[in-house]
């Protein structure tokens, strides 16, 4: 009986509670802050680069500011009055455009990362393991211009996002790659689109 009272006691008393310092509730408070933010960013903050955090996991590498927002430009240049612009593999160039309020435009997104599905209608769900795998909505040849960064620097993942940029173009690319362990933005803009390397 003398046991079963003293855990009694024991659970009844405040001092035996384990407590986080103020510091440390502070932080767990603007943790929770943030992972609300990034599941549900509301208005126009959506679009702003990097309000969802890269997962390296998925070899995700947002653009600087300055770079989207050239990349988002040349699109923009490209696609012309009213133009259609997919963005496959490219988060951050997407939510360029629509920082820009660019309405004019169609653009959609082509994403792994279920994570962007807060972009409604305009976030098509992307696998560039199966690069024809689009929906009915997707038609060939349906957009002015394609920007794509294929999320790894592999023979075969360019090879297989190439397939889905031929799908999608009616000729004009934007392909941003790099060489194996850096992310240098190489630019281009064709006219026509070039037959891909055996």
């Amino acid at each position: 009986m003398l046991r079963s009272q003293t855990i009694r006691e024991m659970s009844d008393s405040d001092d035996d509670v384990p407590r986080l310092s103020s510091h440390a509730l502070a932080a767990l408070q603007e943790f929770y802050s943030e992972q609300k933010q990034q599941s549900d960013p509301g208005g126009d903050d959506k679009y702003n680069i990097g309000i969802i955090e890269e997962n390296w996991q998925l070899s995700q590498f947002w653009y600087s500011q300055e770079t989207a927002l050239r990349l988002a430009e040349e699109a923009i240049a490209a696609a012309g009055e009213c133009g259609r612009i997919a963005c496959v593999s490219a988060p951050s160039v997407y939510q360029k455009l629509r920082e820009l309020h660019r309405e004019d435009f169609s653009i959609y997104i082509f994403e792994y990362d279920k994570r962007f599905a807060i972009y409604g209608e305009e976030f098509i769900f992307y696998d560039y393991n199966n690069p024809l795998d689009l929906p009915e909505k997707i038609a060939a040849h349906s957009f002015d211009i394609v920007i794509a960064d294929p999320p790894y620097l592999s023979e075969e993942c360019l090879r297989k996002t190439s397939e889905t940029i031929k799908y999608l173009t009616q000729g004009k690319i934007l392909l941003c790659t790099g060489v194996t362990g850096k992310r240098y933005p190489a630019v281009a803009v064709t006219e026509k689109l070039p037959k891909p390397a055996v």
